[in-house]
């Protein structure tokens, strides 16, 4: 007769052969009938994302992974924020869609918080479903309103995936597709001192180059056929590139010389990343354009905008303004954007960005003087890399920008390292990215290190005095 502590191993053996099974099905389900971003689609090994909350995602077998970029940093205020979800259920027991010539509270109200807490004379808001429609509609409004063709744009930078965006974007995942370019985008160097273009010895002295460069660009393009310089507000996933503090109200100067506008992409940068509400704001400075999404909803739903003054607004009282969206001002996306920037604002998570920044600045410093590979670190509030070399004399990186499978030796050590420690983050190249949940401690942020610390074990190996 079977005794019932045997049951009950019989029950709990059956209970994780039907969960596996479950979970097998889940991950073959995902493999057969979904296509994933920026992969080769076999051999893929993919979290299982079973529930997060705050600054943590637990996978089907409960393990608990620190989610140290936000996931694509936009998970601002943290994840299962059920305020959030209260706000969508009492929207969609209202309404859930209507075309977007309709008007909802939602929409209005959504409106009228950017425009209070966007800077200067940025009054209204076009609202997509996300950060690449936000640029694309930028780019048509900038074309439209000056009359003009040509975009300028860092050449180490990210605006999106789609082909507008894309093409305005430095990113080198483009390439695949470069001839099929979006036509008249032009690139300029950024003011990238830790590997300065014109070897100059401080971030003042390389800003002043990169300005005087893109004017002489300008000039060779014919400034009178330029729209717009699209610019990120601050640089996120192309390297955490730090703009001198002068450099967007010189960017200010240059553009109302020439008469061309100013789209500052805020997508990754905005509502309260960089511990001001956006990085901008860093600057003292008014765009003529602004592009925000990730951080307008926490990722808790697709949205996004392209906010502009009121001068750019006016111009289309009695002339069209051609673009659209079926899903533009989606009342529930908008619904959640209200109470992600309420929740922002009231639980202070813009000031905690700035003190954890200054706090993971101090920790990261003290990193350095562990590990010889860390060359440099960039930061703005909690938007973050640490980048890696072999030689601190040389700057010689552990991997080549836009590195070749064959190069991708150390990268893909330190990125298997960092999963099986059980963190979430990107590592890209010789970057290390940083860009918690605003909602991080100074004792989640130690939790954290002490894994990247773990990871930079791995670049130390190949470093060579």
């Amino acid at each position: 007769m079977e005794s019932r502590s045997e049951n009950k191993l019989d029950e709990l053996i059956g209970y994780n052969m039907d969960t596996r099974t479950e979970t097998n099905q889940v991950i073959q389900n995902n493999l057969d009938y979904t296509l994933f971003s920026w992969s080769k689609q076999s051999g893929l090994n993919p979290i299982i994302a079973d529930r997060a909350e705050g600054i943590y995602v637990y996978d089907s077998d409960g393990k608990k992974i620190i989610d140290f970029s936000s996931q694509l940093m936009n998970v601002n205020i943290g994840h299962g924020d059920q305020r959030i979800t209260d706000a969508v259920v009492q929207q969609m027991k209202k309404l859930s869609y209507v075309y977007p010539g309709m008007v909802t509270d939602a929409r209005g109200e959504l409106g009228k918080i950017l425009a209070e807490i966007t800077p200067g004379n940025l009054t209204k808001s076009f609202f997509t479903l996300g950060g690449s429609e936000a640029i694309e509609n930028a780019i048509k409004v900038a074309r439209m309103y000056t009359g003009r063709h040509k975009i300028v744009a860092h050449y180490q930078s990210y605006h999106g995936a789609t082909n507008g965006a894309m093409s305005a974007g430095g990113d080198p995942r483009k390439f695949p597709v470069d001839a099929q370019a979006a036509p008249n985008i032009v690139h300029v160097e950024n003011p990238y001192a830790y590997r300065c273009p014109w070897g100059t010895n401080s971030i003042e002295e390389c800003g002043e180059m990169a300005l005087a460069h893109l004017e002489r660009v300008l000039k060779f393009e014919n400034p009178q056929s330029v729209a717009a310089i699209l610019f990120e507000g601050e640089s996120g996933s192309s390297g955490c590139i730090k703009y001198p503090p002068f450099y967007w109200k010189k960017l200010r100067l240059l553009a109302d010389k020439y008469g061309i506008l100013l789209i500052d992409d805020e997508v990754m940068s905005g509502f309260g990343r960089t511990g001001k509400m956006f990085a901008i704001d860093h600057h003292d400075t008014t765009p003529d354009i602004m592009c925000v999404a990730k951080g307008l909803t926490s990722g808790y739903l697709p949205l996004g905008a392209m906010i502009v003054t009121d001068k750019i607004a006016q111009h289309f009282d009695n002339i069209p303004m051609a673009i659209g969206l079926t899903y533009s001002a989606h009342a529930t996306a908008c619904a959640a954007a209200v109470e992600n920037i309420r929740i922002l604002r009231e639980d202070g998570l813009v000031e905690n960005a700035a003190r954890m920044g200054e706090y993971l600045e101090q920790e990261v410093a003290k990193l350095a003087e562990k590990h010889p590979s860390i060359g440099d670190f960039r930061n703005t509030g909690l938007l973050g890399c640490i980048e890696l070399v072999k030689n601190r004399a040389t700057k010689e990186p552990v991997t080549p920008w836009n590195a070749a499978p064959s190069e991708l030796e150390v990268t893909n050590r330190m990125a298997a390292k960092m999963r099986e420690l059980g963190m979430f983050t990107f590592v890209r190249w010789n970057w290390i990215f940083i860009a918690p949940p605003l909602t991080i401690t100074k004792e989640q942020i130690d939790e954290g290190l002490k894994i990247v610390s773990q990871v930079i074990d791995i670049a130390d190996e190949y470093y060579t005095d």
